[in-house]
């Protein structure tokens, strides 16, 4: 039920409330004995003045005020407001009256203060019915009580605020809602002309209960006894003042401070009153081991963050380390300005933000200048920063420098990534008598999996690295690392062909946020490079977008993989333009990263892209660097095969047949140690079996659907319709393009998908549509004139539709012809016509999705 007073605010009162004023409104001269409380700013007022409205409206007269001569006449209804605040004669009064049945009246009160008196008389109006208990509104009374005036759409955005930000109270509803007036998105802050109104209740209170709004302002637990102690009171006192400040309506039944009361607390309150406050608060807690961030952050939100002493901001910026590391970094940096001696945790903060630059100032300038114990950790900030920036072997030698025994373990796994196999001197002794933290046990997890990867299992070198993501994430968003255990363990399954091991491994590490943000990209590059793989061109495109456009540039090594999805999904959609575009670009990023073993997906990527382009030349100096590598390592298989993998097709489109045999060799020479290797070298040999013109259908879908298996279902459907286009056999040509539509995920047959090159002269019966009665054009003339206004070549379109390019420009000749077009301009214009007025008709479904190069 909602009811207006006046002009004032509607009231809204629970379900079990309703029939009261519905009894009233039908009887106004029955029997009425009744109690009405609630805490401050509920509306015990409101419902007075409606039973008042109700009862006038009547004829009925009504008082507001006790004396001893106590309303006789009948007609003569009692309304009084705040009993709380009478004298114990009044209230003796009003006992009197509510006892003799002969009188009617209504009294509202707050719970607090409860003198005995008003104990008695809240008892007698119980006899003769429940009081009515006013409480906070509900999320859907708010958004009612905000009325009309928003827009549709917006309106539960900006209820959701109103609610979240008074808890319900209806007073603090109003004076927001009259705040927000007109407004139609919530806004960042409560706006000001709502902070202001209240003044004067905060006015009204004892200094000693705006201390404690003050304190509990501050955002950290108080026990009673801290409190007592901050507030110079005893637990007696206390408890009083919060009493008395809940009947104020300033904090809710739990005893908590709204977010629109503690902003109304803090921006009101004199600027002395809170530092002095907080100081002593920050001072206690401190001293018991307490939280302080809260403290320190609400103090950095008024601009005092200077007026914390250094020990509580060194205390706070350990506590924001794991969820706002950047927040961590400026409170160790205003810690060192207040005069605390520089130390390596702000370098360290520094870097899990991913500021690399202040994180390396930093850290060189300790290394010159701090402790022994600082200069270590300042030369594993240092080592970290670099091997994101791709300086591997600077790295390893401050990782072996600091003589710790986690970085020794990377220095080995940066060694290795550089293709030297064995480790500098030192670094030996530290680990042996390090502590068996899980930073330390996850580390030569790793190490041992990046050994294993290059020496020994595949499995092995998964299962080390696995378990040492596992070991991290608990507490892996304060530990700094040159890499992620989760990512190198994804990279380790892409190369096994266990794409969706790789994906759980990377949607753990992300769920728990191992690295920090420093990492965080990497994670997230990574599983959208898994997308590509699998041919998900447009969900991987997605996640490159997101990633991009957040934070600031990407450091070299994620930027590396970053154009690489740039040009590895532009080259999967055959957009000539966008892998023009987005060259120069790739160049720069390899240039950027010198070659490791952990960049070798990218480079490979880069290959292909580089030979489509006609520039595979340029590239050359990184791939002879990387077989380099490769070979210094013993040529591990595991990384081995996908730079093969993408070598052998760099030299198809290079022309370079030697080369390619070359690639197919070493395939072959590595089938026997890992899925991946195995698959890939199967669909090597028939891939060149099938441009020298040997087609064999039941070995090419074998190796299609290998590749497929193992995850890799761009290139499955490649394989199988590169074969399908080069057979002659029409049985074999149905059946590998039929398995190319269903390794795009498209069923066969269907719409779209790519017919016969023998049938592509004609259309099939049934398959032209009417977009306008002077065009038209069959099905598959719609797909090639899509695909000719979008500016491909006849050979890229044959490629996206498994059909020849001979057969493309022959439906190019027929649309001339049907369409009656004099030349080629004429032609692409009336296409675009007749492919707008489809799309407008909305007569087809949308493009199916781009998987050939």
């Amino acid at each position: 039920m909602i009811m207006t007073v006046g002009t004032a605010a509607p009231l809204l009162l629970h379900r079990e409330h309703r029939s009261l004023l519905d009894r009233i409104a039908a009887d106004p001269s029955g029997p009425l004995a009744l109690g009405v409380t609630g805490v401050g700013g509920h509306g015990k007022t409101a419902l007075l003045a409606e039973l008042a409205r109700l009862h006038r409206q009547a004829g009925q007269t009504v008082a507001t005020t006790v004396d001893d001569d106590a309303p006789a006449r009948p007609d003569t209804v009692l309304l009084v407001d705040d009993a709380h605040l009478l004298d114990d004669t009044r209230l003796a009064t009003l006992r009197r009256l509510a006892d003799s049945d002969r009188h009617r009246l209504v009294v509202a009160y707050r719970p607090w203060p409860r003198r005995a008196a008003l104990t008695e008389l809240a008892d007698t109006l119980r006899r003769h019915a429940e009081p009515v208990l006013l409480t906070p509104l509900t999320a859907d009374q708010t958004a009612a009580r905000l009325g009309p005036g928003t827009e549709p759409g917006l309106r539960s955005d900006l209820a959701d605020f109103v609610h979240g930000q008074t808890g319900g109270v209806p007073r603090d509803v109003d004076r927001l809602a009259r705040a927000l007036r007109g407004t139609q998105l919530p806004p960042a802050v409560p706006p000001q002309p709502a902070v202001l109104e209240f003044g004067p209740d905060l006015d009204r209170l004892p200094h000693a209960a705006r201390r404690l709004l003050l304190a509990l302002a501050g955002g950290v637990p108080l026990p009673v006894d801290l409190l007592a102690t901050l507030l110079d009171q005893t637990p007696e006192a206390v408890a009083d003042l919060v009493n008395a400040t809940r009947a104020a309506g300033l904090l809710t039944a739990e005893h908590r401070i709204t977010p629109l009361v503690r902003h109304a607390v803090i921006t009101l309150s004199p600027p002395a009153d809170r530092t002095a406050v907080w100081r002593r608060l920050i001072d206690l807690r401190l001293a018991r081991g307490g939280a302080v961030l809260p403290l320190v952050r609400s103090s950095h939100a008024t601009g005092t963050l200077g007026d914390c002493p250094a020990p509580a901001l060194r205390a706070a910026a350990e506590e924001a380390l794991a969820q706002e590391p950047a927040l961590a970094a400026e409170l160790f940096a205003t810690a060192t300005a207040s005069g605390g001696a520089a130390d390596a945790r702000q370098a360290a903060a520094a870097a899990l933000a991913g500021d690399l630059d202040t994180a390396l100032r930093l850290a060189d300038r300790l290394l010159a200048t701090a402790t022994p114990v600082d200069r270590a950790e300042a030369a594993t900030v240092a080592a970290t920063a670099l091997a994101h920036r791709g300086q591997i072997a600077r790295s390893v030698e401050l990782y072996h420098w600091s003589g710790t025994s986690p970085a020794s373990a990377f220095a080995t796994i940066g060694a290795l990534a550089t293709g030297r196999r064995s480790d500098p001197p030192g670094g030996d002794g530290a680990a042996a008598t390090a502590p068996p933290t899980l930073l330390a046990g996850a580390a030569r997890l790793m190490a041992e999996g990046v050994r294993e990867s290059v020496d020994g299992s595949p499995t092995a070198a998964l299962s080390a690295l696995m378990q040492a993501a596992a070991l991290l994430e608990p507490d892996g968003r304060t530990v700094l690392l040159p890499d992620s255990p989760a990512a190198l363990a994804a990279l380790t399954a892409v190369h096994c062909a266990e794409l969706d091991i790789a994906e759980r491994v990377l949607d753990r590490a992300t769920a728990s946020g191992t690295g920090g943000p420093l990492l965080a990209r990497r994670h997230r590059l990574l599983r959208a490079w898994i997308l590509m793989l699998r041919g998900s061109t447009g969900a991987a495109a997605e996640a490159l977008t997101a990633v991009t456009a957040e934070g600031g540039p990407l450091e070299s090594r994620d930027l590396i993989f970053a154009t690489g999805l740039e040009i590895g999904v532009a080259r999967r959609n055959s957009d000539l333009g966008a892998l023009q575009r987005g060259w120069g670009h790739a160049l720069e990023a390899v240039l950027r990263h010198p070659v490791d073993l952990f960049t070798l997906l990218p480079l490979g990527e880069l290959a292909i892209a580089a030979a489509r382009l006609g520039d595979l030349d340029r590239l050359e100096p990184h791939l002879h660097r990387a077989r380099q590598l490769l070979d210094d390592l013993g040529g591990p298989a595991l990384w081995s095969a996908p730079l093969h993998w993408c070598g052998l097709h760099a030299a198809i489109l290079a022309d370079r047949p030697a080369t390619a045999d070359e690639h197919v060799a070493a395939l072959v020479a590595a089938a026997d140690h890992s899925r991946y290797a195995a698959v890939v070298a199967t669909a090597a040999v028939r891939w060149v079996e099938v441009l020298r013109g040997t087609v064999d259908p039941v070995r090419v879908e074998a190796a299609a659907r290998g590749l497929y298996d193992a995850g890799l279902r761009w290139d499955a459907a490649r394989l199988a319709g590169q074969a399908a286009i080069r057979t002659s056999d029409r049985r074999a040509m149905s059946t590998l393009l039929d398995c190319a539509r269903m390794f795009q995920g498209r069923p066969s047959g269907a719409r779209g998908g790519p017919r016969s090159p023998v049938d592509e002269s004609a259309p099939a019966a049934g398959t032209e549509v009417d977009v306008a009665p002077r065009h038209r054009l069959s099905e598959r003339e719609h797909e090639v004139a899509e695909l000719v206004l979008a500016g491909l070549t006849y050979r890229e379109i044959g490629d996206r539709l498994f059909i020849s390019a001979k057969t493309v420009e022959h439906h190019v000749a027929r649309m001339r012809s049907r369409l009656h077009c004099a030349n080629r301009a004429e032609l692409l214009a009336l296409l675009r016509t007749v492919v707008a007025e489809r799309v407008s008709a909305s007569t087809v479904a949308s493009w199916p999705e781009r998987t050939t190069p």
